[in-house]
């Protein structure tokens, strides 16, 4: 398994955090083509794989650490504990962890505006990248404020301002992108309703996958116990657009979008 030391602060892997594995791997086999292998993290992990290639981790874990089913991004990390901390001084939480695991160790946190993501001190997967390929995620940050937003995720993760380093966020409006270079890893977009009981339109992050045909992709998820979100700004078929978010069986969200 290729493994490499990885940018700090750089998104480096995404992850479901599922109430069982074999349920959860039938339902994202169906809907997004994907295949399955060991993680070497013991029965209840799974890398899932297209054309051969890592995209994202299952992880029947949800019940034991008594957290939603919910896909998280994380975000590697120089010190976890180091992170951690800069995490609390800030004003987010560390709900989960540290944990050791055997090529590393993670976190659960959670920022001020209540969004969930994970740092990872560790080795991270050299044939994984953000946005990039088959089947590829990409990840989106829904938030109140994409500047305040953003400002606690430079502090606490290292990213640097506009226009300096390598790794950097670039502020446009009312949205930030993270970018590697000239490549974009991650978007924070304000706007979020405050207090709405949807978890759809709360602050979170969302991730987004990349598929072939959309339409297809949300007939499978419907006829495989999952749901269609409505799109409150938009009355076209799901066929007909370019992305549609899907709420799987236990309730975790994640968004398809058509492949360039």
């Amino acid at each position: 398994m290729p493994k490499a030391q990885g940018v700090a602060g750089a998104p480096c892997w995404v992850s479901l955090l599922a109430r069982e594995l074999p349920g959860a791997q039938d339902f994202y086999g169906k809907v997004l083509g994907w295949t399955y292998r060991r993680a070497g993290l013991g029965d209840d992990f799974s890398v899932a794989l297209i054309d051969g290639l890592p995209v994202a981790g299952i992880g029947a874990l949800a019940s034991s650490l008594q957290v939603a089913v919910s896909w998280t991004p994380y975000f590697n990390v120089t010190d976890v504990d180091e992170a951690a901390a800069r995490i609390r001084e800030r004003g987010g939480t560390v709900g989960v962890g540290p944990l050791a695991f055997h090529t590393g160790r993670a976190a659960l946190a959670v920022d001020p505006d209540g969004a969930v993501f994970g740092i990872w001190e560790g080795s991270v997967r050299s044939d994984w990248s953000m946005g990039r390929g088959s089947g590829s995620a990409s990840l989106e940050l829904r938030t109140r404020d994409a500047v305040t937003a953003g400002r606690f995720y430079s502090l606490t993760l290292g990213w640097e301002p506009e226009g300096e380093g390598k790794l950097r966020l670039v502020h446009d409006e009312d949205r930030s992108v993270l970018l590697d270079g000239d490549e974009p890893l991650a978007l924070i977009r304000g706007g979020a309703v405050q207090a709405a009981p949807d978890p759809q339109i709360r602050p979170r992050w969302h991730v987004h996958f990349s598929v072939k045909d959309v339409g297809a992709a949300v007939e499978a998820a419907l006829a495989s116990g999952g749901s269609l979100v409505p799109r409150p700004d938009a009355s076209a078929e799901p066929g007909e657009t370019a992305e549609a978010t899907l709420r799987d069986p236990d309730g975790a969200l994640f968004t398809v979008t058509a492949a360039n």
